[in-house]
Parts: structure tokens; sequence; C-alpha cells
């Protein structure tokens, strides 16, 4: 009987200690063991040893300013607008996107060139924002690296040790996997959220799509940390219909995208 009812003897400690968080979205309690406080410390610090891990942001205003607008306005409209998201384009050539806590939302040189529609864009920033709003990231690293080994270089060491140890701690971050529950969650709010700023939610359908056949050329690391695009679709579609049964004001933006992004990635 004790055994059984561990776990629920777990979760009120955690409430009653200060580990209880409500997910915006679904508006469950969720156990998190990070503050915002230290989401954002946590953010700051890694989204400067990604960047350099992955070589650097993409030297050009233009595509940033357009990658950023696009990200904005989803985030505008999303359960945590009052958030400061940065978004960067990275010069890795990996098909990638990924979230840090506290905002910092980052996509490959590789995923922007598979893309062909800033609805498509938004997809990605979309789900990755989900991420962030319902602290899936926070969870993630807390599950995966432990809570005290993020914050022993939270401050930068000055041995070389540290420094190896930060780049490994990155790597890892880089590579964090969520649940199933959390994928589809980031699927399903993130594609109200791009509704809800004006996409075409077929854009999200179509990126599954663009991944899948990605995955049966090559395998590419976005679908190593995301369960396989074939098995999304099926809901995604249903979504669809059964919530924006009428998609045709909403915005594509073929043409933007290659002027802004694909046609200064040549």
């Amino acid at each position: 009987m004790f055994k059984k009812s561990l776990p629920l003897i777990v979760s009120v400690l955690f409430c009653f200690c200060g580990g209880c968080a409500v997910n915006p979205i679904s508006g469950e309690d969720q156990l998190m063991l990070l503050s915002e406080e230290q989401d954002l410390a946590i953010g700051r610090q890694y989204s400067r040893e990604i960047e350099k891990e992955m070589g650097g942001a993409i030297p050009d205003t233009i595509l940033q300013n357009y990658v950023n607008g696009v990200g904005q306005k989803v985030g505008a409209v999303s359960h945590r607008p009052d958030l400061e998201y940065q978004f960067t384009a990275l010069e890795d050539k990996t098909v990638n996107a990924f979230a840090l806590p506290g905002g910092y939302i980052f996509i490959t040189r590789g995923m922007l060139e598979c893309l062909e529609t800033e609805s498509q864009l938004a997809a990605i920033i979309s789900h990755e924002i989900v991420h962030v709003v319902a602290r899936h990231a926070s969870e993630a690293m807390s599950r995966e690296i432990g809570i005290d080994i993020l914050f022993s270089l939270v401050v930068p060491e000055d041995t070389s040790k540290g420094i190896l140890t930060t780049v490994d701690l990155t790597r890892q971050i880089i590579g964090l996997r969520y649940s199933r529950d959390d994928e589809r969650e980031g699927d399903i709010a993130g594609m109200d959220y791009m509704v809800r700023a004006g996409y075409d939610p077929y854009g999200m359908i179509e990126t599954m799509e663009m991944l899948e056949r990605q995955e049966k050329v090559r395998g590419i690391e976005f679908l190593s940390t995301h369960p396989s695009p074939e098995n999304r679709v099926s809901y995604l579609r249903d979504n669809i219909e059964l919530r924006y049964p009428d998609t045709s004001l909403l915005r594509i933006g073929r043409e933007d995208y290659s002027r802004n992004v694909l046609s200064r990635l040549r």
C-alpha cells in the first residue's frame, strides 16, 4: 500500500517545497526543480556556448531579422508573451532546431535550407516556443543532466578542465530528448500558436513530410531528439480538420521566405 502511495507522497512534498509549477498550456501541475530565474540564468550561459559549438550565428542581418520577426510574432500570441524570446539562425549544416530555458531558440542553416515557406519556418519556431512555455526544456535538463551539474558551470571556469566540461555539457543540451507527451503538446499547441499568429497550419504538416523525406535519405539530427514525423502527421491533419476548417486567409509566405532566407544562403 505504501509503495503505491509513494509517487503521490513525493509529488505533495515537492509542491510544499516549491517544486510545483502549473503548465500554462495544459493547466496541469508539473514537478519543476528549477525556478524561472534559474531558467534564465541557464539560458543566458549556455546560449553563448551553443553558438560557439555550432559555428556561430549566420552573419546576415536581413536573414536574422526575418527569422526573429517570425519568432516574435509567434511568441506574442503564446501563453507567455512576457518572455524576452531570442531567435538565432546558426551556421551549422545539420538539420536541427532546439530551445533553451528562458526563451532562447535556435535553428540551423541546414534546417533553413530544407524549408520552403514562412509558414514552415513558423511551424518549427512554434514547436520550440511550446517547449519553452511549458518548460519542457527545464524538465529535460533536470532529468538528463542534473541541476547540480548545470549550476556548477553557470559561472564560467578559467581552467582548461572547466572549459572542456562546458563544451561536453553543451553537446548534451543540444541532444536533449523530450517525452512523447511533450512532443505532442509541442505539435498541437505549436499549431495553435502559428494559426493565432496568422500562419497556415498546413506548414507544420509540410515540415513533417519534409523531415520524413530527409530521414529516408540520411539520418537527421532533429529526428534523433524528436519522434518520427510519420506518426505525427495523422493527428495533425485531424486537428486541422477539427479546429481550422478554413485556412484560405492564412499566410504561407513562399516568396518572402525565398527572398529573405533561401536566396541569402546560396
